[in-house]
């Protein structure tokens, strides 16, 4: 059965005190784990909830939770924060076999608020990724390996950018966080794995051996088999 995933009923109000007591706070805001409310529902719109300094403040603010966990993503959800806002920036120094399996290059620094994603071409690229809001986890998720993506920069400009390879598979995750997605709404389940086991067995560039030893595909599923 296709459950519907429900609207925040955050008015700009509520998402300005959340945003307040985060910016007013003496330390770093926790990132939610999955359960949060705020993690499954379409956060709203933004529309002028924040001010342009509240909003340069929550961004710096979010970065500094990104590279503190750390992540290449971060979403204002996994804050408590019902706002269609993320963050983005993949500075690590990877093995280059991996990356280039993954197709893995830098990403600059990138804020983006109210983005819409759109598969481009038919291919789909299949590895493990995790979710700093479902800690020490993770699974096998098949995304596009293109896609294009609509949004607005801090500054109201609308902008649209096609992204490739670990950037498009980055784009992709935080943009389902605002629409109350997780990647394991995504994911093989049967390749589900803590780090600890993820590093003992099955740490490779791509997933091979795990998809013989845990038994599972590499296509779609859950909610993008449909």
């Amino acid at each position: 059965m296709t459950q519907t995933v429900p609207q925040t009923t955050a008015g700009a109000h509520e998402i300005r005190e959340t945003v307040e007591r985060i910016l007013s706070a003496e330390s770093l805001p926790p990132i939610v784990q999955a359960g949060h409310p705020a993690l499954r529902q379409r956060a709203a719109e933004f529309d002028g909830q924040l001010s342009a300094d509240q909003l340069h403040r929550l961004i710096g603010i979010m970065r500094q939770v990104m590279h503190e966990a750390p992540g290449v993503g971060l979403a204002a959800p996994q804050l408590g924060i019902p706002l269609r806002l993320a963050v983005l920036e993949d500075q690590f120094n990877v093995d280059p076999e991996a990356a280039a399996l993954r197709n893995r290059s830098p990403l600059e620094f990138l804020a983006i608020l109210n983005p819409r994603y759109t598969p481009r071409g038919e291919g789909l690229a299949s590895f493990y990724e995790g979710c700093l809001s479902l800690n020490g986890l993770q699974a096998v998720v098949a995304r596009p390996e293109a896609v294009l993506l609509e949004y607005l920069r801090p500054d109201g400009v609308p902008e649209h950018r096609e992204f490739f390879g670990w950037q498009a598979r980055i784009v992709q995750h935080e943009t389902d966080h605002l629409n109350g997605i997780l990647y394991i709404d995504r994911a093989q389940l049967r390749s589900l794995s803590s780090n600890a086991e993820y590093a003992a067995h099955w740490a490779e560039a791509g997933i091979g051996r795990a998809q013989d030893g845990l038994g599972f595909d590499a296509g779609p599923a859950g909610i993008s088999a449909g």
